[in-house]
């Protein structure tokens, strides 16, 4: 019998269907990945099918949980379930933990709540729930809040609190999202070691096919809120059916990062930025140690590290919106940004000539302000263009990152991630800046819409001349996107050269760590078998 059945699930929010007619199951021990886009209804099922949706949405079909139908129960019976016999692992454990309570707080009250335990009992189950998951010192980080763990060590709480009763199933909603390649092969790991030890059945909902082919025993690839294509994960990868499928695996970087050769037209350029032993210290902590690199016109350099390597603390001094503790950064041989100067770090020109594109393209634009108006600013803050050009000029600004002149009168959640992440960019390009520092862009998107993203910028420097500063944890994307690479680990260069010699030839541990790390390797076929699966 299946630990968990769905049948024909269907989903409306008011007039939108966002799932129709889903059916699947998974068995105990084992891994069923659900991947697709953003808003193919990958969550929406599985919120609906566990009643976790708000009461405006509207259920139906059938929810078999160890063969009892669950869909349809009160939500004091749900409660009795989740949690007991069904974990949930959520992508943001930041925002998924209580900031003002302590980690062993917040999983003590995941066994209370469906246990009487004594405070003695309880204490000694969170103490071995955080050794279960690899929190090291357990007793000493008992007292912790999550602001005192790092993205890693919170996951791995939130974990501890989805086994804490050992349940039949866990569901982990793109659990690995936005954690750098290292963290993100420990996660999967460490799910690995506790479905075995358990004999735990695993929902994996995830947009990336490369990460799921590390962990997934079968496969449902969603798109439009229906299944387009179901089987073993080893149909999915070598004889996939359907052309979309086929995309999905196109996008996913499948066996190791693609490193394209590019032309030397940028290293004999003239260089644009000089970095000149940087040094910056946050409270008595050294974040980066004597740092120096260059820029050179129309490079694409890319900047990996685990998380806390210092990567966004040069891209804030590159930009502007920090000062060094010492050494100075020049842009076309101008000093802008040393030690002890006041006033604001960009002035002038320099203010135009270097933009930022973030990693949140929903938290960095207005939300109630339309694109148009966003797209306005730069000229009329910088006064470049008259009032009877300023129209003509924000419409050739959404034609060069190719988005259509509609989406000018729409609010920012009116668009897609992607759209957004577009919209930041055009913004970013409006000035002409010789220099974009673009911290983790792609992140926060799904994996299709990275690829279209990554293109873009492509583009974007071969016809705009511009150079990037791109900021990054996934080294797939770097592989494919940059012309030479520097790793950072704890602040300091640890390797730097072009990308196709650091990548197939690292010199440095931490280096061959971090690509040993990269998803979709450990059970996949040769290139030449995954090419012909991917392409026919």
């Amino acid at each position: 019998m299946s630990v968990f059945s769905v049948d024909d699930l269907r989903v409306r929010f008011g007039n939108v269907q966002a799932v129709r007619g889903v059916s699947f199951d998974v068995e105990a021990g084992k891994t069923l990945a659900i991947v697709g886009e953003s808003g193919s209804g990958k969550s929406a099922s599985l919120l609906g099918a566990t009643g976790l949706l708000p009461g405006s949405a509207a259920v139906g079909g059938s929810v078999l949980h160890r063969g009892q139908e669950i869909l349809g129960l009160s939500d004091s019976e749900l409660r009795k379930i989740r949690g007991a016999k069904i974990g949930f692992v959520f992508q943001d454990p930041l925002s998924n933990l209580h900031p003002l309570k302590t980690i062993g707080e917040q999983i003590g009250e995941a066994i209370s709540v469906h246990q009487k335990v004594t405070r003695r009992e309880k204490r000694e189950r969170v103490l071995a729930l955080l050794d279960d998951v690899g929190i090291a010192d357990p007793q000493a980080r008992f007292s912790d809040y999550p602001r005192h763990l790092s993205g890693g060590m919170r996951q791995r709480v939130m974990i501890a609190i989805a086994i804490a009763l050992d349940p039949g199933l866990i569901i982990a909603d793109e659990p690995t999202t936005a954690l750098d390649v290292t963290v993100q092969a420990a996660i999967l790991d460490l799910l690995k070691r506790l479905q075995e030890e358990h004999g735990t059945a695993l929902i994996f909902v995830s947009h990336d096919l490369a990460v799921v082919s590390d962990i997934a025993d079968d496969v449902v690839v969603m798109r439009d809120g229906i299944i387009v294509e179901k089987a073993p994960a080893t149909e999915i990868y070598l004889r996939p059916r359907q052309d979309y499928t086929r995309e999905l695996l196109g996008a996913a970087r499948l066996g190791g990062p693609k490193v394209y050769a590019r032309g030397k037209g940028w290293e004999a350029a003239r260089p644009l930025l000089n970095v000149n032993a940087v040094a910056r210290s946050f409270a008595s902590r050294s974040v980066l140690d004597d740092v120096s690199f260059t820029i050179g016109e129309g490079e694409i350099l890319g900047l990996v590290g685990e998380s806390g390597s210092g990567k966004s603390t040069i891209g804030r001094l590159i930009a502007g919106l920090d000062r060094p503790d010492a050494g100075h950064i020049s842009l076309k041989g101008r000093d802008y940004s040393r030690p002890g100067a006041s006033g604001n770090v960009l002035q002038g020109d320099l203010r135009k000539s270097i933009q930022v594109v973030f990693q949140d393209p929903y938290a960095s634009l207005n939300p109630r302000r339309r694109v148009e108006a966003i797209l306005s600013d730069p000229f009329l803050i910088h006064g470049t263009v008259d009032r009877v050009e300023l129209r003509e000029n924000v419409k050739q600004l959404v034609t060069d990152v190719e988005l259509p002149h509609d989406i000018l009168d729409r609010l920012p959640s009116q668009l897609s991630g992607g759209q957004r992440q577009r919209v930041a960019i055009a913004r970013a390009i409006a000035l002409r800046p010789s220099l974009i520092v673009a911290d983790e862009p792609v992140s926060a998107l799904d994996i299709t819409t990275q690829a279209r993203i990554i293109r873009l910028l492509a583009r974007l420097r071969d016809k705009l001349g511009v150079s990037f500063l791109f900021i990054s944890h996934d080294l797939g994307v770097v592989g494919e996107l940059c012309d030479r690479v520097i790793v950072l680990k704890k602040g300091q260069i640890v390797e730097a050269g072009r990308t196709q010699q650091v990548f197939e030839r690292p010199v440095h541990t931490y280096t061959r760590r971090l690509l040993a790390s990269i998803p979709g390797r450990q059970r996949l076929p040769a290139d030449a078998e995954l090419e012909d699966a991917i392409y026919g």
